[in-house]
């Protein structure tokens, strides 16, 4: 039995993920999925990246977690290289699910087209919060699902802190340089990043040596078909 820790990405919460993890459980796995800080419920928004990696950091030590294969999807890759480079100890593999790869002093913003920052910007309510857009969410992210479905799945979503998109991520060494074994679990019809910004392999050559497990999916495979994530997952997981 294995332990797995998934992280979620922006404008989501851990419990979204619960479809997965079944699946995951099913196969005998331990799986926690932490919400992080500024997703969380009754957290402000203005929540800022430093404060993200500790909370994903803090779970670990309050459920004793060790040993870990963690996931992180998306926004979730800051996070997941955030804590890795703070505890290497606990865990076993990093997978990156068509995640951000930061280098230190890097944001995630640094990795985005600059319509996507121009944009974000736009969207940025007076309290910090930042909604995607339904029609982006749909077309781009949601590409794979019915409109019935992209509703429902955006109806669970929540006002993301666009501050952690700007801080610059401060690490003590870059992924490349971890010891940690990664993966990098690319989703072939994942247009949520243009072609001229795709995940793989512009951000999954940052991890240096890498498992490449590839699946047939948009970035919400969560939500449209989590039994095939939970299997790649594994896949990606594996020693």
């Amino acid at each position: 039995m294995a332990t797995y820790v998934i992280v979620h990405g922006g404008w989501h919460s851990g419990e979204l993920f619960e479809p997965t993890a079944a699946f995951i459980r099913a196969e005998g796995h331990e799986v926690f999925l932490p919400t992080l800080a500024g997703n969380r419920l009754g957290d402000t928004k203005t929540t800022g990246l430093e404060k993200v990696i500790r909370s994903l950091e803090d779970f670990f030590i309050e459920h004793n977690i060790n040993d870990a294969v963690v996931v992180g999807h998306s926004y979730g890759g800051m996070a997941i290289t955030g804590v890795a480079d703070r505890l290497p100890s606990k865990i076993r593999r990093l997978v990156y699910w068509n995640a951000f790869v930061p280098n230190n002093g890097e944001s995630l913003n640094d990795m985005l087209p600059p319509d996507y920052v121009e944009l974000f910007e736009q969207l940025e309510n007076p309290d910090g919060s930042m909604m995607l857009p339904f029609s982006v969410w749909c077309e781009a992210f949601f590409n794979d699902g019915s409109l019935d479905a992209a509703q429902a799945a955006y109806d669970q979503l929540n006002p993301h802190p666009n501050k952690t998109f700007k801080d610059s991520i401060v690490l003590s060494r870059n992924p490349a340089e971890m010891q940690i074994p990664k993966s990098y679990l690319n989703g072939t019809e994942d247009i949520a990043m243009p072609p001229d910004y795709p995940w793989h392999p512009r951000l999954s050559d940052k991890l240096g040596a890498y498992r490449l497990v590839e699946m047939p999916g948009s970035h919400e495979l969560c939500f449209t078909n989590p039994e095939l994530l939970a299997e790649k997952i594994l896949e990606a997981g594996r020693d």
